[in-house]
């Protein structure tokens, strides 16, 4: 959206640099000519990554930063909202207009009117966002995160159990994969497994769909979908059962282990085998390979994002603890950060960077979600789509202010019409984008972000354990900014206005933040620079070291869940369909789950990138031949998709695949057209979201709607 204009050149050479495209942050090495990355791969001398790449990194990164409709500079809306119609602005008339708005919003209807959306404290920009809103007096923000990770997130939490996923595969004997693709979603985890299944090691993999993982696999369970955590309760039956757990752990470090045997007493694989179709043999073969031990739990995001995904996960973080494989080589380790270091979710939650109590307690759905909003939450976000209904009916309260960056709310939350209602309900909407996302499309001002090859992130990585370093690479194109730029600019300005509560944010630029995240480590940024990470050692965390709950153990029996009434032990919680009545399974005879993961895409970016589009030019809906033969589809044919509660439909393209269960279809989600017309750009056509609700049924303790393992039905697409 106009020609690139010049900034302060950068040294021409080959760097040592970290992707962040996604969370596997792998080791890359970077060379640039004539102040332009012309080559990104991988750094094979990488201690996390050791070589492990993927496509999204060498050509996704450059894509995106040299994309020819990349948004260079700030915009305003010429026309109604949503018209498509722009006008170029300077970046001091953006971010005077913003404040102004901002200012009145504050005024009239109070801070906390003011939302904002991100991705997730995964990334630096997600702090900067929470903590600029802090500073205008608003708790309110909302992430992704509760359609992916927060479950597994929040069980941990509640357990006292600092762990992420497979931290030491390279020493294990046995590894647990639930509901996890790494074929797709992490190239560092799947080179891992493949490595360690070469030596020997066993692997048993938890899925309806035969992934990669499962050809491979010592055992492969193949469960109804969103039925795994009978599994795990089966698994921890057959160990207190046969005596496989370990005594001196659960004796010493877990709180609740009597309550949890009579829990499962009633879980015998035989039961199991009724509520999941999984034998009730594989089902013990698979508890005794696992105690065998040392054996590490790899988790994904198949068990997350549903009504019962904190319970599933808190039936596999109680396995894993009564095995006694935490914190032990081989195992699962807790989180093991450099003395003095500090990560994203750390500085949100530290005093200097809060709001008062009171006023933290008003967050969106801090009231019926208190283990996932406000004070007491994970990253301490907003329940989206309580937010949602806050826009369109001005309660709990008024939300009449949006301010959106690097994530495309329209595209990746369920409900698209409704989510656009919402925006044209605002008062005003700013989002920050690397092009004109359908998201951006509904904005009163549009901002021009930095990419991964701009900026300059520091970053932890639990499985190495390995501090990384994203290095500024070349200058920013057009007049984009990185985040912290954009909010230290605007906070500067709303302060002049009287319109800030607490200033917060105390960083001015990304290397300040990045060196207040080193801390006092003995890592230093120059360090980092000149090596690209720093390899920590890798001793697992002492077992006298307290877990962070509130027994100091960890908590099969959670005491924060006992404490808000809600059920404290892990249980099984049937797939809201089992629920329905016969007519409408007759009418909707399919099951769909949803979030499959591409190679060629992250999420809703690289859209109109020509080396995706070759690849994978259409929205898939993957069918086993047999179910599609019993439909009379053929292979590549387009379908009109329509969810049992749905809110609409959407059409996706017939994709053949004898990995799919009979009768299970699958699919992903993140689909949008760049260059359709505005505003929708396609979003309302081939975006499963279109078709999906956000009204629940939530998960109790995360909030988290049910998006996976829906009742569907699918009609031949007649144009």
């Amino acid at each position: 959206m106009g020609s690139i204009e010049t900034r302060p050149t950068k040294p021409d050479g080959v760097f040592t640099t970290t992707c962040w495209e996604c969370s596997a942050y792998c080791g890359a090495i970077a060379k640039v000519e004539g102040g332009r990355v012309v080559e990104f791969g991988p750094n094979v001398d990488s201690p996390h990554s050791a070589g492990a790449f993927c496509i999204k990194g060498i050509r996704g990164a450059p894509g995106l930063t040299y994309n020819p409709n990349r948004l260079l500079y700030p915009h305003r809306r010429a026309g109604p909202r949503g018209s498509g119609k722009w006008t170029r602005i300077s970046w001091d008339d953006a971010l005077d207009e913003i404040a102004d708005k901002l200012t009145d919003v504050r005024r009239n209807y109070g801070p906390q009117s003011i939302v904002g959306a991100t991705s997730g404290a995964a990334f630096s920009r997600s702090l900067v966002t929470a903590l600029m809103l802090r500073s205008i007096g608003s708790p309110n923000w909302m992430i992704n995160q509760d359609l992916c990770g927060g479950c597994r997130a929040v069980s941990a939490k509640v357990s006292g159990l600092p762990i992420a996923s497979g931290e030491d595969i390279a020493n294990t004997r046995c590894a647990l994969v639930v509901g996890r693709n790494s074929h797709i979603a992490d190239p560092v985890e799947w080179a891992k497994l493949k490595a360690a299944r070469q030596r020997g090691a066993d692997l048993i993999v938890i899925d309806p769909k035969r992934i990669p993982a499962a050809e491979i696999a010592s055992i492969w369970i193949r469960p109804r979908v969103g039925t795994d955590a009978a599994i795990a309760l089966a698994m921890i039956h057959v160990l207190i059962r046969e005596n496989r757990y370990d005594t001196d752990f659960v004796r010493h470090h877990c709180h609740g282990f009597d309550a949890l045997e009579k829990r499962v007493a009633t879980f015998t694989p035989e039961a199991a085998e009724k509520l999941t179709g999984v034998p009730a043999a594989t089902i013990v073969d698979a508890a005794r390979m696992y105690a065998s031990g040392p054996a590490t739990f790899v988790s994904g995001h198949g068990i997350d994002a549903a009504s019962n995904g904190v319970q599933t996960f808190r039936a596999f973080h109680a396995l894993v603890a009564i095995s006694g494989n935490i914190d032990r080589p081989g195992g699962n380790l807790r989180q093991r950060l450099p003395k003095g270091f500090s990560n994203y979710i750390d500085l949100l939650h530290r005093p200097e960077h809060r709001l008062p109590l009171a006023i933290e307690q008003r967050t969106i759905g801090a009231d019926r979600f208190p283990l996932w909003a406000g004070p007491r939450g994970w990253q301490t976000a907003c329940h989206n789509p309580t937010v949602i209904e806050a826009m369109l009916t001005g309660k709990p309260h008024p939300v009449r202010a949006l301010y959106a960056s690097g994530v495309n709310i329209l595209v990746t939350y369920p409900d698209t019409r409704r989510t656009i209602e919402a925006l044209r309900a605002l008062d005003f909407v700013t989002v920050a984008a690397h092009q004109m996302t359908p998201t951006a499309e509904w904005a009163d001002i549009v901002l021009p972000k930095t990419t991964t090859l701009e900026e300059e992130e520091v970053s932890f990585v639990p499985s190495g354990p390995t501090v990384v370093f994203t290095r500024a690479l070349v200058p920013p194109q057009g007049q984009a900014r990185p985040e912290i730029e954009i909010a230290t600019d605007l906070l500067d300005r709303l302060e002049a206005r009287q319109a800030l509560t607490k200033r917060v944010l105390p960083w001015r630029s990304q290397r300040e933040l990045n060196i207040h995240l080193l801390g006092d480590s003995q890592i230093t940024i120059e360090q980092l620079e000149a090596e690209g990470f720093v390899q920590l050692p890798p001793d697992p965390v002492p077992r006298s070291q307290p877990f962070p709950s509130a027994s100091g153990r960890v908590e099969l029996y959670s005491l924060a869940l006992s404490e808000i009434g809600l059920d404290p032990l892990p249980d099984y919680l049937p797939p809201n369909r089992d629920d329905r009545p016969p007519d409408i399974r007759s009418r909707y005879p399919l099951t769909i789950v949803t979030g499959d993961r591409e190679k060629s895409y992250h999420h809703s970016r690289f859209r109109d990138q020509p080396w995706a589009l070759k690849v994978s030019p259409d929205p898939r809906l993957s069918i086993h031949p047999a179910t599609a033969e019993a439909h009379g589809l053929s292979d590549g044919e387009w379908v009109e998709v329509e969810v049992a509660g749905g809110a609409g439909t959407c059409r996706l393209r017939v994709k053949f695949s004898d990995a799919q269960p009979p009768d299970v279809v699958s699919t992903g989600m993140g689909w949008w057209r760049p260059a359709e017309p505005a505003p929708h750009r396609g979003a309302l056509d081939i975006n499963i979201n279109a078709a999906l609700t956000y009204s629940g049924p939530y998960d109790p303790i995360s909030g988290s709607s049910d998006i996976r393992g829906q009742l569907c039905r699918i009609t031949r697409c007649q144009d």
